[in-house]
């Protein structure tokens, strides 16, 4: 497994706004595409503004290079996403996943339970 880590900055708006095109756009295109294992979005604040962090997990690389081209280490930005960002890496960095462990939430007991 391998995971594609990419890094922006933005506003408020412009971080909700991304994640509606990342759930409207990117996820679905994602999902097309053989070797795609997942993805997440994660934000934070600093600095005033908003940081993106975009993780999304891979089989291979040649799966990787059926999203992003043979220079694989490219960021794929949509332009319609480019304008929502102060700023935003131009390249992406690969992980190789050592050790993962999905935790599944825990489930409250329903009401008839009790």
């Amino acid at each position: 497994m391998i995971e594609r880590v990419w890094l922006a900055r933005t506003t408020r708006d412009g971080a909700t706004r991304y994640a509606e095109h990342f759930r409207r756009v990117v996820m679905p295109e994602l999902a097309a595409i053989a070797g795609y294992r997942g993805a997440r979005l994660l934000e934070r604040e600093l600095n005033g503004g908003i940081e993106i962090v975009v993780v999304t997990h891979w089989q291979t690389i040649d799966a990787i290079r059926a999203f992003a081209g043979e220079e694989i280490d490219r960021a794929v930005v949509h332009d319609e996403a480019a304008v929502l960002f102060s700023d935003y890496d131009r390249k992406v960095r690969h992980f190789g996943v050592v050790v993962s462990e999905d935790i599944q939430p825990a489930f409250p007991e329903s009401a008839s339970d009790s």
